[in-house]
């Protein structure tokens, strides 16, 4: 007879936990298996976004790129004896002398052979600036008074300074080289070179079948002398001459001094024999620098007489 008041417990309860805890087991094995799926999901959406990363900077610098390219453009300092096609040549300039007076007109103006040391050339690209107009000169500041002891050391030193002044200008005058001198009649030879092309020398290379003058050899920036006293007439652009001076002189006639790389002289100037003119050079029609002189008894193209010859009567040794 069963007892009153005792239940036993049922099998059942043990398989339901059994159940429970394999529900709970295939909870747990199941949770990793998930994770696992969602980590290799995440392991494949991670290359795209990075590709995608990579492709945005890469499109970033290559908008970057073009900016960074148009750097400051190359500034070049004229000197003594530069002319445009040397400094397009010597600096691979693209489109040559006349790309390069293009940029730079502004600064250069409106003679392309007339460039002076010290302007600012840029190199393949627009010169913004302009010529500086000159500053004027400040005004001299008044002069403190000097001390006592100062004012009676003065006429010592002054005496001492005029000693040295003097025997510094008697050094370099002796130290002059005598090819600057004129000659006994006040003439010289407007170069210290040699002749390259003598006058009247034949060839379809010139207009009139013959050579007008006397080509001298002289490098670019040869210091160019007048071959003596007299006027200017003209110095400036003249076409196939390049830059030239022309001279008249007290027998009427005139000299001529072509091809400069840059002048010193202004029409109505009066000149010694032996003064400079300019500097020697390449501009106009010329195959490389050098100095084109003719005398003539006008003072345009075609009354043109043997220079050396001219030259020879004034006392001058070529």
């Amino acid at each position: 007879m069963p007892a009153k008041g005792k239940h036993r417990r049922q099998k059942s309860t043990l398989i339901t936990r059994g159940l429970v805890a394999a529900g709970t087991g295939g909870a747990v094995v199941a949770l990793p298996l998930i994770g696992a799926t969602g980590a290799h999901a995440a392991e494949q959406a991670a290359p795209a976004a990075v590709s995608g990363t990579v492709i945005a900077a890469a499109q970033v610098q290559a908008k970057a790129a073009p900016a960074a390219k148009a750097a400051a453009p190359t500034t070049y300092s004229v000197v003594a004896g530069d002319y445009l096609s040397k400094i397009a040549a010597d600096h691979d300039v693209a489109g040559g002398w006349k790309r390069l007076y293009a940029d730079n007109r502004q600064v250069v103006g409106e003679n392309p052979s007339l460039i002076l040391p010290g302007m600012k050339l840029t190199l393949g690209a627009k010169n913004p600036a302009k010529a500086a107009a000159p500053k004027p000169a400040a005004p001299a500041a008044a002069p403190k008074a000097a001390p006592k002891a100062a004012v009676k050391a003065a006429p010592k030193a002054t005496a001492k300074a005029t000693e040295q002044t003097r025997a510094s200008r008697s050094a370099e005058r002796a130290a002059a080289p005598a090819a600057a001198a004129p000659a006994a009649s006040g003439w010289v030879a407007p170069v210290s070179g040699g002749v390259s092309t003598p006058y009247r020398a034949s060839g379809s290379m010139w207009s009139s079948g013959y050579h007008t003058g006397a080509d001298f050899i002289a490098s670019s920036g040869t210091t160019v002398r007048a071959v003596g006293a007299g006027t200017v007439v003209s110095a400036g652009w003249s076409g196939a001459y390049g830059n030239e001076v022309v001279i008249q002189h007290a027998d009427g006639n005139y000299s001529q001094y072509a091809h400069l790389s840059s002048l010193a002289v202004s029409a109505g100037q009066s000149v010694s024999g032996g003064q400079q003119i300019g500097l020697s050079g390449s501009t106009g029609n010329s195959t490389g620098p050098h100095l084109h002189f003719e005398i003539r008894t006008s003072p345009s193209y075609g009354a043109d007489i043997d220079p050396l010859a001219y030259l020879r009567q004034h006392g001058v040794s070529i």
